[in-house]
């Protein structure tokens, strides 16, 4: 049986291909080989380990992911909901008083024995996290926004012009592919 499926947005970023490669859904920009951050069951241990910290509701645990991840990843809605509900159905959650109209959830005796046998895993999900943060911190720099921004705004132009010759397409994507040669070979 699947559980939660938790998708990124990383190209080829720090979790590379393995058991956490495949298709991308939702996430963030991104494109081609995207990856996912969690598999099956994974999502569901990180979901109950912050359940059991602290009581929460959906929107709380996809925010609380986010910020782990730096703002690498949250795991959407579609994801999230039916997850809460399955560790529901297996005893591991159950829904907490809460205000208004959200469901706040809490851990049950059975979810803390389930974290408790699962230690070394939870710790590596959550390494997993630090690692997508540290990860986007290093690459998401504002300089590096505003650049590619400005690129992205000068091909819109020039490529939109009538005049854009196939010679003209090829002398773009070499010069792109000049930078990303240099960028490799910075130390």
């Amino acid at each position: 049986m699947r559980f939660g499926m938790g998708y990124g947005a990383w190209t080829d970023g720090p979790f590379g291909g393995g058991r956490h490669g495949g298709p991308g859904r939702g996430g963030h920009e991104g494109g081609r080989g995207r990856r996912r951050v969690f598999d099956g069951g994974e999502l569901k241990l990180v979901l109950l380990k912050l359940i059991a910290d602290a009581p929460r509701h959906g929107y709380d645990l996809i925010r609380e992911i986010e910020g782990l991840s730096g703002g690498g990843y949250a795991p959407s809605p579609g994801v999230v909901y039916p997850t809460l509900t399955l560790l529901g159905d297996m005893g591991l959650i159950e829904e907490h008083q809460s205000e208004g109209t959200k469901k706040r959830f809490a851990a049950t005796e059975a979810g803390r024995d389930h974290l408790a046998e699962a230690a070394a895993q939870l710790d590596e999900l959550f390494a997993r996290l630090r690692k997508l943060a540290d990860h986007r911190e290093r690459t998401d720099g504002a300089p590096i926004r505003r650049a590619m921004g400005n690129l992205r705004q000068v091909l819109q132009h020039r490529l939109m012009r009538d005049d854009v010759s196939e010679d003209t397409l090829h002398e773009v994507a070499a010069l792109i592919d000049e930078a990303a040669r240099k960028i490799e070979r910075m130390k």
